[in-house]
């Protein structure tokens, strides 16, 4: 009786999740078509469908293919990225307020993009592509920071003192951020100040070409450890009794984190908040198996990136407002509400 009320439970969850996924990929087309006809230049439906189809003008091609596109994909490739970065963070921290935003991934990933950017040009093909490794070494290094700080003898890390570890680390580099940026010039302050309000400063295919094989390599590598995460969310002493090597898989899950979190921050700036927003969102629409939260986390995030930027590019045109600006708006307030919930 009990194993058949079980697996019919199974079953229930599977079918839901399966529901979930496909109404946020309906969802996430609606937002993509959207997107697309969003902008200064207004497309018609049937303009937009004659341009998809090479049969629109010179000009219509050129904002579509050239303009919106690129950003639009860099925009759900983001989303995606970063909500699975803070998946995993809150996974094997066990922690609901983990993010790369808020614990300074984001932040230290950002202060060496802006000390290259500042320093070399970001016109060549090469230093556009070697932007997410230098990244990389910026948040691996900020990571590493908060692990030895927030880290006591006999107690390991506390979640209160990890997030508010990361906070003070955040404000700190962020804060040399902002005294880097009074020597610039003025091209190059515009640039940093785009990336500092968190706008998609990288909206072109070499962008896309850049980001692309870190999500391609990483997520298939995630969804494959759904299972290990389902076990290191349990105690440790639980988890080593099931044969897991807890240490080890905690720290190459956190190194694909932390790379997730650095290749998205080097192509769209200090986009905060969608890694704690879309696994919380995930979590209650799935339920806590990594199986279905981690795709679901990465849908939501796409979908969430996509549908602040389209806002952004909407809401004052012509001008625009930062993406970061616009998922800042919702999450800060989100941030507030789980800090009061929390018991630890």
């Amino acid at each position: 009786m009990h194993a058949v009320t079980a697996e019919s439970i199974e079953k229930k969850r599977r079918n839901r999740s399966i529901l979930v996924m496909n109404v946020l990929g309906a969802l996430i087309v609606i937002a993509f078509v959207i997107s697309m006809n969003t902008g200064v230049i207004a497309l018609s439906p049937k303009e937009l469908f004659l341009t998809l189809f090479g049969q629109g003008t010179d000009r219509q091609e050129l904002v579509l293919f050239e303009f919106r596109l690129p950003r639009i994909v860099i925009a759900m490739l983001i989303g995606a990225g970063l909500a699975l970065s803070g998946c995993i963070m809150q996974g094997i921290s066990r922690n609901a307020l983990a993010d790369p935003g808020i614990l300074g991934i984001n932040a230290g990933a950002g202060l060496v993009v802006m000390l290259y950017v500042s320093y070399f040009p970001t016109t060549v093909n090469v230093p556009v592509f070697f932007l997410p490794l230098l990244a990389f070494g910026g948040a691996a290094l900020t990571a590493l920071l908060i692990y030895v700080l927030s880290y006591k003898k006999h107690e390991g890390i506390m979640p209160t003192r990890l997030i508010l570890t990361g906070v003070a680390i955040a404000a700190g580099i962020s804060a040399a951020m902002i005294v880097l940026t009074l020597r610039l010039n003025p091209e190059k302050y515009q640039l940093v100040a785009t990336w500092l309000a968190g706008s998609i400063w990288g909206t072109s295919w070499k962008f896309v070409l850049a980001l692309l094989p870190w999500i391609l390599i990483l997520l298939p590598y995630v969804f494959i450890k759904a299972q290990t995460m389902n076990v290191l969310n349990l105690s440790d002493a639980t988890a080593r009794g099931l044969g897991a090597h807890v240490s080890r898989e905690q720290l190459k899950l956190l190194a694909a984190s932390v790379a997730l979190a650095a290749a998205c921050v080097a192509v769209s700036g200090g986009i905060g908040f969608v890694g704690l927003i879309a696994p919380h969102l995930a979590k209650r629409l799935v339920g806590p198996k990594h199986q279905g939260l981690l795709p679901a986390s990465a849908l939501i995030g796409a979908l969430l990136v996509l549908a602040a930027d389209t806002i952004g590019r909407w809401i004052l045109q012509p001008s625009e407002v930062p993406t970061g600006i616009v998922t800042a708006v919702i999450g800060a307030p989100y941030f507030l509400y789980l800090m009061a919930r929390s018991k630890s």
